[in-house]
């Protein structure tokens, strides 16, 4: 007896509709009354709408449908569509290829826009706009070392990175980045270091407030539970 394996069968154009759907099409070729053939088609078209009954209603859905019965006919079907028909050539086109920016980061910690942003004050003319906007980025920098490698650099590398990435074009007022701090991010504070005794206060400062408690709930009970006044003897 001859096994009827998929893999036997001709490639199915959309593996996700199944087997099934796809002899369905087939055999809309073989009607040759023009009417049958439009009725049959939109058979079909309701079977395949069946799988995903959500979107079933939605008219982008059912154009989709439709386009899918074109492809899965092998463009072969005549039938009348409520939609413009698709054409081979219209699904091939290849997409257009996107430019990627293949530019080489210097300083990767920094980040691209540093750079763009030091090489741009390379052709300003104002120097107050150069100075205050080198002493941003210069906080800038810090912040994003820090972030990077866990320590804050020295004014002598943030100063050394903005003249390789400018090239030597901008003149920096060294004095002044002296004198700049971080204005993001703070130096982590240890605890400070408890001494022996210290830590045995802190240990017995939970008993001794039970104690004291209890003392005090003791002499309420014996006050509450004396002798009245004018009790009888």
């Amino acid at each position: 007896m001859k096994k009827n394996y998929n893999y036997t069968r001709r490639k199915l154009y959309l593996p996700e509709y199944g087997r099934h759907i796809q002899e369905m099409i087939d055999s809309l070729l073989t009607i040759e009354d023009r009417r049958e053939r439009n009725r049959q088609a939109r058979a079909v078209i309701a079977v395949m709408g069946n799988l995903n009954p959500l979107l079933r209603d939605t008219a982008d859905f059912t154009h989709k449908l439709w386009d899918h019965l074109f492809i899965m006919s092998d463009f072969q079907l005549d039938v009348d569509s409520p939609y413009p028909r698709p054409t081979r050539q219209e699904l091939t086109v290849a997409p257009r290829r996107l430019a990627y920016n293949q530019g080489r980061i210097t300083h990767k910690h920094y980040g691209k826009y540093v750079g763009m942003m030091i090489r741009r004050l390379a052709g300003e003319e104002d120097p107050h706009v150069v100075r205050t906007t080198v002493a941003d980025l210069a906080r800038y920098m810090r912040t994003k070392s820090y972030e990077y490698n866990q320590e804050h650099p020295s004014n002598e590398v943030i100063v050394k990175d903005i003249k390789r990435m400018s090239q030597g074009a901008i003149e920096i007022d060294e004095v002044a980045l002296n004198n700049l701090r971080s204005d993001y991010k703070q130096p982590f504070m240890a605890r400070p270091q408890r001494g022996p005794q210290q830590r045995q206060q802190q240990r017995q400062q939970p008993y001794q407030q039970k104690n004291r408690n209890q003392h005090n709930n003791n002499r309420l009970f014996q006050k509450n539970n004396g002798q009245h006044r004018n009790s009888s003897k």
